[in-house]
């Protein structure tokens, strides 16, 4: 997994094997999460036409919508890779990319 695009304080954008993935930032009262997914085709589309303004639109629904709050009815709440080995690899990517500035 490779980082495409880090803004440090909402989202990170990574490809793996021609799948697009956006980790966004939440923070609710006093927890903060990184939330991973998996960008769908209609996704993918907005961002090659509108590019980073488009995740940023997108992280803000994502992170507006709660979606890592046990009682949330966040839209993207069941496409969550928080617990999986994409969570795994992404974190490390994004912690290779910062380490080499």
């Amino acid at each position: 997994m490779i980082v495409l695009n880090d803004e440090h304080h909402g989202w990170v954008l990574l490809e793996e094997n021609g799948w697009l993935y956006l980790d966004v930032l939440c923070n609710h009262s006093a927890v903060d999460y990184m939330f991973l997914l998996r960008l769908d085709e209609k996704e993918v589309e907005l961002w090659r036409v509108r590019g980073p303004a488009y995740l940023d639109d997108l992280a803000y629904r994502i992170h507006y919508s709660a979606p890592g709050v046990q009682s949330s009815r966040s839209l993207y709440k069941a496409r969550s890779l928080v617990m999986t080995a994409e969570r795994d690899r992404a974190s490390e990517a994004i912690r290779r990319h910062r380490l080499a500035g």
